[in-house]
């Protein structure tokens, strides 16, 4: 089982606490990997709540006595000294994120998002990259507490409510998650076109497969990332051989090919000439234009 967690050194006596506006308890994932599955009971809840959020997946829940079985994109609320079960199965592949918290602010950031303990203890939110973003924020400041630790951990939650309320609150205007991801995808490709982009570094920075990125990304651009890539490389390479002196080296170690005779082969492979080809040909094609 995979788990990365993050707590705050307190007493359970001191869970709950009404005094303050809102502190993160404690947060982590669960991810199963080999074991079958997991269950926690707790008869007499916990003095905090407990906020989970399937990420992938589905789980089994218990509230107000009936089993309920939940599906990535949805959060799940239960309230201090509520009895508390649920269980991931191995088979459902889950990957669940969670967070404690207390404080005299918490029923209303709740309920400004929509989660109430007398009626929406189930809220739809979708599934986000930016909601695991949190999630391991909140974690990394309880895992190594610095100063005002405390402070952004409440903040990161007080953010995470308040996406899952705009998200909420737009509805139907706004774009599916995965469209906004691979938009954003199509943005940092041509800011970056000439690092040494991975894209299985960056499918996993969206908590994407490869495979998934992969499929998603052609579906809504039209082309594989690479090969869109590898468009905006040579687009820029043209646009170098037209207006400057450069080498042809120099552009390829510009546009991200450090190899000179590779940046030829995809040059010639996608334009039908070599980059020194395509220069010599330009004063005739600027007189024909």
């Amino acid at each position: 089982m995979y788990t990365n967690t993050g707590y705050l050194d307190i007493a359970d006596a001191d869970l709950e606490d009404d005094t303050i506006p809102l502190r993160i308890n404690c947060c982590g994932v669960y991810r199963l990997l080999t074991r079958l599955s997991l269950t926690t009971i707790r008869a007499t809840g916990r003095p905090d709540y407990q906020l989970l959020y399937i990420a992938s997946g589905k789980a089994e829940f218990v509230l107000n006595g009936a089993a309920v079985t939940i599906p990535a994109g949805n959060m799940v609320l239960y309230g201090p000294g509520e009895y508390q079960q649920y269980t991931y199965l191995l088979e459902d592949r889950p990957e669940v994120f969670w967070v404690h918290f207390t404080g005299y602010e918490a029923a209303d950031l709740l309920s400004r998002t929509g989660l109430s303990l007398e009626d929406f203890r189930i809220l739809r939110t979708g599934c986000a990259s930016r909601y695991q973003d949190l999630f391991l924020s909140m974690i990394r400041e309880l895992q190594l507490p610095r100063p005002l630790s405390g402070d952004f951990s409440s903040l990161y939650f007080k953010e995470l409510l308040l996406t899952v309320e705009r998200q909420i609150a737009e509805g139907g205007k706004n774009k599916p998650q995965i469209q906004k991801e691979m938009e954003h995808a199509v943005h940092f490709f041509h800011e970056n076109f000439s690092a040494d982009i991975d894209i299985s570094d960056y499918a996993a920075s969206l908590h994407m497969s490869t495979c998934w990125f992969i499929r998603s990304f052609k579906q809504y651009v039209g082309v594989p990332p690479l090969q869109y890539l590898t468009s905006i490389r040579i687009n820029k390479a043209k646009e170098l051989l037209e207006s400057t002196d450069c080498p042809v080296s120099e552009i390829g170690s510009i546009i991200g090919y450090e190899n000179p005779l590779y940046f030829s082969r995809i040059f010639k492979k996608q334009t039908g000439l070599s980059p020194a080809a395509y220069r010599k040909v330009l004063p005739s094609a600027h007189t024909s234009t």
